[in-house]
């Protein structure tokens, strides 16, 4: 399978391709120049993170700020500024773009192919959660209620990670992802004790 294939696909699916290139914006007057690429060699994937998404926003917007954190199992970046909520484009879509950009760029330039990365623009992702939290709390109230599973229509990892968190401790239900791929999703059970 041709990763670039991939990638260019992926792209596509979000409305970008090649030609695009064309109609992006020249750099704001006023914005840091674009540094030279990012050197090969291994360097400190917090440090490479931060400084790809510093020269991605500089060409969007460059009042935008990024601050990137290192947690116990991903490196965690915030955009923040006034319009940084626009960056998540539908469905969050965008955000997903960067992430998975962001993701190879560390691979290949920090040698860490094995860090998760998270971005969160003008707190999309903080929003997002917190909605599906309120989800998982109804659906597990409703499940509990009518003692019959529930399945939820295919999502993303992280989404799906986030409904598994709020329901671990639910005495009443358990939640179990099925399905491979893209079809993958979330099923939540009474929890037979």
């Amino acid at each position: 399978m041709d990763n670039r294939t991939n990638l260019d696909d992926y792209l596509a699916g979000l409305g970008i391709s090649d030609a695009d290139e064309s109609a992006l914006p020249p750099p704001a007057p006023d914005a840091a120049p674009v540094s030279a690429p990012l050197p090969s060699t291994e360097e400190d994937p917090r440090v490479v993170l931060e400084r790809f998404l510093h020269e991605l926003i500089a060409r969007i917007d460059p009042s935008l700020k990024v601050q990137v954190r290192d947690t116990e199992d991903a490196l965690e970046a915030e955009i923040s500024g006034e319009n940084a909520g626009r960056l998540a484009g539908r469905d969050g879509r965008t955000l997903g773009a960067i992430e998975v950009i962001a993701y190879a760029v560390l691979a290949k330039h920090a040698g860490r192919g094995d860090l998760r990365v998270r971005v969160d623009v003008g707190g999309f992702r903080k929003r997002q959660a917190d909605t599906l939290t309120k989800l998982a709390e109804r659906l597990a109230i409703q499940v509990a209620k009518s003692g019959e599973a529930h399945e939820l229509q295919p999502m993303p990892p992280a989404e799906r990670r986030v409904i598994h968190i709020a329901l671990k401790e639910n005495p009443d239900v358990m939640s179990e992802s099925v399905g491979e791929g893209a079809a993958r999703r979330l099923i939540i059970r009474p929890r037979h004790g």
